[in-house]
């Protein structure tokens, strides 16, 4: 029997679809994938359904998560969205996120996309993940990238083997499930 996420989430109006349809799935747009760090960054401290609560607001303050857009971002818009209700306000989370934005813009122009960024580094354990995002990404502490790299198939365990969905995700191959590079 399903523990966990797995057990829980079903049948709850944000949860539920969240758990079925993108959790664990890989994702290759950069727009879901800086959206997806943007929301773990934001969720440090918070319980994942208020972001999922928030995750509309999100999308619309940080227009879409559309990388060049956000990375562009100026004082103004750093004040504008402190001053939105709707997301967490919170001065560090907010300006991560748009810095986190210039740096994908680099990673981008020097591999092709973070997608190709992340394959790039793949496979790698937790600690190497974690100094690699130290390394190029503010604000991305151990669980921000656990959850982050979960929740996209790059680290097992978004799913219990026993959970429907996880059979659909293993079928899609995640980066977790191929073999390793020699």
């Amino acid at each position: 029997m399903a523990s966990g996420y797995c057990a829980a989430a079903p049948g709850h109006p944000l949860h539920g679809p969240y758990h079925d349809t993108e959790y664990g799935f890989p994702a290759r747009d950069d727009a879901v994938l800086f959206e997806r760090l943007a929301l773990e960054i934001n969720q440090a401290g918070l319980s994942w359904l208020t972001i999922l609560k928030k995750r509309a607001a999100f999308l619309e303050a940080f227009d879409g998560f559309e990388i060049d857009r956000v990375a562009d971002y100026k004082a103004r818009d750093v004040k504008r969205l402190l001053g939105n209700a709707g997301i967490v306000r919170n001065r560090l989370k907010i300006e991560a996120v748009i810095e986190n934005a210039k740096r994908i813009q680099k990673i981008r122009e020097e591999n092709g996309g973070f997608a190709a960024w992340l394959d790039h580094h793949h496979p790698l354990s937790k600690e190497g993940w974690v100094k690699l995002f130290k390394q190029n990404f503010r604000f991305t502490g151990g669980e921000i990238v656990r959850e982050f790299l979960v929740s996209l198939g790059y680290l097992p365990g978004a799913h219990e083997p026993d959970c429907p969905v996880y059979a659909k995700i293993v079928r899609l191959h995640p980066p977790w499930a191929q073999k390793q590079k020699k």
